[in-house]
């Protein structure tokens, strides 16, 4: 890599950081406002995205130990936001299903989220925030594209 490109990386690499940084904390703030805590939320969300999943596939995409994650879903389950489901093909699988109240704390917390970053963006142009959208979403389709 030519020197500018070098630092131009970094400084993107830098500013992503940053942000996502300033995000999460933001998202952990607001999580303080609900009964719920930062690993709990990344598993409604997976549950959401990805549709019913065992323990161990959950424990998989959130790289925490089985044992951890059972523990996590014993709560989200004692609390109303999942439920345990025999699979229909395997009777011995169990499936972790979000429920309604998991669904809305998502919708929620995600409207807060927004509600912050729709704040932030206030102050900018919306040809600037039109090109960061694109740029964002371009940057996105080549990561996927890699994987």
């Amino acid at each position: 890599m030519v020197d500018a490109e070098a630092e131009r990386v970094e400084q993107i690499e830098k500013s992503l950081r940053r942000i996502s940084y300033t995000v999460k904390q933001r998202g952990r703030e607001i999580l303080n406002h609900f009964p719920i805590t930062p690993p709990q939320f990344i598993a409604l969300q997976y549950l959401q995205e990805k549709g019913d999943l065992t323990i161990g596939e959950l424990s998989s995409k959130m790289y925490l130990a089985f044992s951890t994650t059972t523990d996590l879903v014993d709560r989200l389950e004692s609390n109303g936001m999942v439920e345990r489901v025999k699979d229909q093909q395997d009777r011995r699988v169990v499936r972790v299903h979000i429920l309604d109240r998991g669904k809305d704390i998502i919708r929620e917390v995600i409207q807060k989220r927004q509600d912050y970053l729709s704040d932030i963006l206030a102050h900018v142009s919306v040809v600037e925030i039109d090109q960061l959208q694109q740029t964002l979403a371009s940057l996105h389709a080549q990561m996927e594209k890699d994987q």
